[in-house]
């Protein structure tokens, strides 16, 4: 790859000497990918997507500099010296017929890709991985990006490098085993909560926010992630979920935690109720049972998060008490899993794994919410039903998962979506500014004055 390619080049240099940068797969991660290179100043930026896209694709894209729009891979492919594959993990061992002396990929999970990179590349080509571990809508600059050296030199490492520096990204380097085993410890379990959060709530038929539940401080948090989540496409969270082992073994752990402390709760069983928490509680957080805790935390107040509240500006203590089952279950899952959070917050945390990590923190860090929570769960029927949701939606994406069927997993992520579509656009809103301003607070913690915290 590197013997006819300048490695140390950059956007500055004569386009004679720039690499040509393709992309196949112009979804909402490769069109992000696309416009970054072109406002860094890359000259050469191949791209396609479905052949049937290509009218709208090259409309889309007719007044962005450096772009050209293609009919279909296999004209990328001739024309590239550098090949991006952005397309959906389960398709990958379709397009690989098509390769440029040169290739990298970015789906969730590389496990499925390695094995077709290394069924169909020529032993000569050099295959670079990369992950961007954020949303099209999030800023690259300092969130993680995952380089995976497979089947290249050096050189093609640092000629990804060169490429890539204009997003101001950080740089972590693992093999694909690691990838996949970091990427189900970050967002395996934390997607399945928010989606069985809002096929629970959306089985209820109504918003829990304008009812007076689920208002203000943590509940922002579940409720402006949840529907971030469900506005995005589908097969982002089911190749990740089906196609990643670990991932699967860890949502049937998270569904098995809800079942089993939902049974505590509904025995009425405080004492095994809470020894369970506690329990989980002293391995992912280091807490003896008394214990009050927390370190120096990158979250915000709580009167902070008010501020992205959906329903507007709640009224402090307005919510019924709340078990915050679908937190005590996440927790119980990572204990009984072996995972520490912690550990992958400076390596490649994504911004839901922050804040979700940031909530769980702030409930089991305190002696006194964590028992208002499990008093609560035995003594306030208030949200005795929304758990009961949660646990039957928690069985059932858990099922689906492990039946391995996209098209079961599209259809039942797509009927919940359907019906909080009328909130995304408010939401993509409300929770681009909070991740914003909890990025920001993590720059600068002075003025960030978290009490919801994660450690640094």
């Amino acid at each position: 790859m590197t013997g006819s390619i300048f490695v140390d080049v950059t956007p500055n240099h004569p386009i004679d000497q720039q690499p040509t940068i393709g992309l196949i797969g112009m979804g909402a991660m490769g069109a992000m990918y696309a416009r970054h290179l072109s406002d860094a100043g890359w000259k050469k930026i191949s791209v396609c997507d479905l052949p049937e896209k290509y009218e709208s694709l090259k409309q889309s894209f007719k007044d962005v500099p450096g772009i050209t729009v293609h009919k279909d891979g296999y004209c990328v492919s001739r024309t590239s010296d550098f090949i991006m594959y952005s397309v959906e993990a389960e398709f990958i061992d379709r397009v690989q017929p098509n390769l440029a002396p040169s290739s990298q990929h970015k789906p969730s999970v590389k496990a499925v890709e390695k094995a077709a990179f290394e069924e169909h590349l020529p032993t000569d080509v050099h295959i670079v991985s990369i992950h961007s571990l954020h949303g099209p809508t999030i800023s690259p600059v300092g969130q993680p990006f995952v380089i995976i050296q497979h089947r290249a030199p050096d050189e093609s490492v640092r000629l990804v490098e060169n490429i890539f520096r204009c997003f101001k990204s950080r740089y972590v380097y693992m093999s694909y085993e690691e990838h996949d085993i970091l990427t189900a410890n970050v967002q395996a379990v934390t997607h399945a909560a928010f989606l069985t959060m809002g096929t629970a709530w959306a089985a209820r038929r109504s918003y829990p926010w304008e009812q007076g539940h689920y208002v203000g401080g943590i509940e922002t948090v579940k409720v402006n992630i949840m529907l971030r989540i469900y506005a995005n496409k589908w097969h982002v969270y089911a190749g990740l979920a089906i196609l990643n082992p670990s991932a699967q073994v860890q949502i049937d752990t998270y569904a098995s935690s809800t079942t089993e402390l939902c049974k505590l709760m509904l025995a009425g069983d405080y004492n095994s109720l809470r020894q369970r928490v506690y329990a989980a509680r002293q391995k992912v957080f280091g807490l003896k049972e008394d214990e009050e805790g927390g370190k120096t935390c990158i979250f915000l107040t709580e009167d902070v998060l008010d501020r992205f509240t959906i329903s507007g500006s709640p009224k402090r203590n307005a919510s019924p008490g709340n078990s915050h089952l679908s937190l005590l279950a996440v927790v119980d899952c990572w204990a009984r899993s072996s995972i520490q959070p912690f550990d992958h917050l400076a390596l490649a945390a994504t911004p839901v794994f922050r804040l979700w990590i940031g909530a769980a923190e702030y409930l089991f860090r305190s002696v006194q919410r964590l028992d208002a929570a499990l008093h609560a769960a035995i003594h306030d029927v208030s949200h005795r039903s929304d758990d009961l949701e949660f646990v039957v939606a928690a069985r059932e994406w858990s099922q689906c998962v492990a039946f391995g069927n996209f098209d079961l997993y599209k259809d039942r992520f797509l009927r919940t979506a359907a019906f909080f579509e009328p909130r995304f656009e408010e939401a993509n809103r409300i929770g681009s500014a909070m991740i914003k301003a909890i990025s920001e607070s993590e720059a600068n913690p002075v003025t960030g004055l978290c009490k919801l915290g994660l450690r640094t």
